[in-house]
């Protein structure tokens, strides 16, 4: 058995039950407000913080990784700390419970449109907006503090932030972790430390390959031509799903332009839901259930819901599973670590960035916006509060303003 993260500083082995961590991902799904940043904030907080089932520099790895595969980052990264944790089963457990709660209740929604519209959803979805400020910001210090603790480290985050400011294109991330990795070939020879700890992932480089045929077969499959389908919604969905690189919001023009354009789902209905979705908790990739029951072509409702999820997600994953039995070999080497220790202070740098733009632009709008996030962050990092009290007081703070406005 091919041990995929072998010495990355997983504070455990592989030793839990999928029932675990599908408990711990459910709680993530029902309180992880924010997107797909924000979501990196709350797992490194879950599995650095406070479980210590992996550290800083291999959550660093391991978030770089899943930013290079194109498909919805955040929940790549939860899919492979389950994986990592307990099996195959631990990896369906993560992503079930990741991901099942927001699209149910995107199903729900697509079923009675409307109940976020008012003041009180208007201040709502405000507030969970200025949750996610709070928690990236705790992020990037955490990550800051143990993976740019030198001058060239610190300097190379530094310039992927201003890169990434001048550059917000989904494929300037890729670009700026590639830099990275050139900036620590150079200058981080000496800051490529690897701790020592043991973790397997069931994977061998054999089932690496089927995975990443798997994908490529599929792939080249929803390219073919069809009527509108059932196997035509699934393409197109599995379509979006393999060509984002991203992950959240990057997919959106993809989506519509695979349900929009040939008249499946009206364009009000696409704006409506995706309106929706940022007011539920987990993966952004979760739209798609809400397309997929309200789309045109059968079979529509759950069932749709239920195809386009899967078919949205698949391609992500199977390509996260194809690439780890080859990663462990890879970062063994003096050169690939120095490289990863450019990579993760370049991640530091895109989270800073994100942590602006779009969280900060979108969320804080004056003075009691910026007070109302701040008490967020102190809370957090100060007082240690429970990240879901966090969210609660938030959204309860930023409803009654609205109110009150």
């Amino acid at each position: 058995m091919t041990s995929a993260f072998e010495g990355v500083g997983l504070g455990r082995s592989n030793t839990g039950s999928p029932l675990e961590v599908l408990l711990i991902f459910l709680k993530l799904g029902l309180t992880s407000f924010g997107g797909p940043v924000a979501h990196l904030g709350y797992f490194r907080r879950e599995f650095v913080v406070r479980r210590a089932w992996l550290d800083d520099r291999a959550y660093a790895e391991l978030v770089a990784l899943c930013q290079f595969l194109p498909g919805p980052a955040s929940s790549q990264v939860g899919f492979a700390v389950g994986l990592m944790r307990a099996g195959y089963l631990g990896g369906l457990a993560a992503w079930a419970g990741f991901t099942l709660p927001s699209a149910a209740a995107m199903t729900l929604f697509a079923c009675g449109e409307g109940a976020l519209k008012g003041p009180v959803g208007d201040g709502l979805l405000h507030g969970l907006k200025l949750v996610a400020v709070a928690i990236v910001a705790q992020a990037v210090i955490g990550m800051a503090q143990s993976l740019c603790p030198d001058r060239a480290r610190a300097t190379i985050a530094v310039l992927s932030l201003l890169l990434m400011a001048f550059a917000p294109a989904g494929w300037a991330q890729i670009a700026i972790i590639l830099l990275g990795a050139l900036a620590g070939l150079i200058v981080c020879r000496q800051g490529g430390d690897v701790a020592g700890a043991v973790a397997e992932a069931p994977i061998s480089r054999r089932m690496g390959i089927v995975f990443a045929g798997l994908y490529a077969v599929l792939l080249a499959l929803s390219f073919v031509p069809a009527r509108a389908s059932v196997a035509a919604l699934v393409a197109a969905f599995y379509r979006s799903g393999a060509l984002v690189f991203g992950g959240g919001h990057v997919v959106l023009p993809l989506l519509r332009a695979a349900v929009v354009d040939p008249g499946w789902v009206s364009d009000s209905a696409f704006l409506s839901g995706y309106g929706a979705a940022q007011a539920v908790p987990g993966p952004l990739f979760t739209f798609a259930a809400y397309l997929g029951a309200v789309a045109s072509v059968a079979p529509g409702g759950v069932a749709g819901a239920a195809l386009a999820l899967v078919a949205i997600f698949a391609p992500g994953l199977l390509l996260l599973m194809a690439a780890l039995p080859f990663w462990n070999g890879l970062r063994a080497r003096g050169d690939v670590r120095a490289a990863m220790a450019g990579v993760n202070a370049a991640v530091v740098g895109l989270l800073a960035s994100a942590l602006y733009n779009p969280v900060w632009t979108s969320a804080v709008r004056g003075p009691t916006d910026f007070a109302i996030a701040a008490a967020g962050f102190v809370a957090l990092i100060v007082w240690r509060a429970p990240p879901l009290l966090v969210v609660v007081a938030t959204a309860a703070a930023a409803v009654a303003l609205s109110l009150a406005g």
